[in-house]
């Protein structure tokens, strides 16, 4: 037997316990719903990692916090860097939409060109796919994804909201930040399928009608 003090310091403790420490169950965490969003969430954007995953699950209205969901994410053995092939998300063949008005459908596509000296520039043509107007050509450089989008500013305060813009699968436009652009403008962004250009053949043909033209002009403005 042991000493009194020391069972009274063991009833002590006993009695500074509340009563949840001994009612408490393990409750077994059910992640199953938020394992399934994560999933299709890479599923559709295979190339993002995990806090690009967070802060998409968290604007879709998951209220996990960073810890759990990379917990989630691991036990998907989502966390290993798989060395495959970018591919971009799956585009489904739509019917070309026929507008009726103007501001109903806009195309946007890239053109590249060359200088006398080598150099090289690109072109941005914007056009309204009811009249086939030449909205905007921007010519610079670079052209990223911010800069497309102060074009598109720029057009919304001048001529309005389109409806909907049709663009192909380039570095420009498939970046997150024109995505939440056009979501927060309400403006819906249609997809060409890869390798299917005919599917934006409006302004490929004005494209290769203005591109030669523009590089005879900044060829004269460089070299009179």
């Amino acid at each position: 037997m042991g000493c009194p003090w020391q069972e009274n310091l063991g009833m002590q403790r006993v009695r500074d316990y509340t009563c949840s420490v001994f009612r408490y169950t393990k409750v077994p965490k059910d992640d199953t719903v938020l394992m399934a969003a994560l999933e299709a969430l890479v599923k559709k954007h295979p190339s993002i990692g995990f806090w690009k995953c967070y802060y998409r699950l968290r604007r879709q209205g998951y209220g996990c916090n960073h810890k759990r969901l990379y917990r989630v994410y691991k036990l998907s053995k989502l966390n290993i860097r798989r060395k495959i092939k970018r591919r971009f998300p799956q585009r489904v063949k739509q019917p070309l939409f026929v507008p009726d008005a103007i501001n109903q459908g806009w195309s946007m596509d890239f053109m590249s060109h060359s200088l006398v000296d080598g150099r090289r520039f690109r072109l941005l043509n914007i056009i309204d796919d009811y009249n086939r107007e030449s909205l905007w050509i921007e010519v610079d450089t670079s052209l990223p994804s911010l800069r497309v989008i102060s074009v598109l500013e720029r057009l919304l305060e001048m001529r309005g909201k389109p409806l909907r813009i049709r663009v192909d699968n380039g570095p420009a436009f498939i970046s997150d930040l024109l995505k939440l652009w056009c979501e927060e403008h309400g403006i819906e962004l249609l997809f060409i399928q890869p390798g299917k250009p005919v599917q934006n053949a409006q302004n490929n043909e004005m494209g290769e009608n203005t591109g030669g033209q523009s590089a005879k002009r900044i060829d004269i403005w460089y070299y009179p």
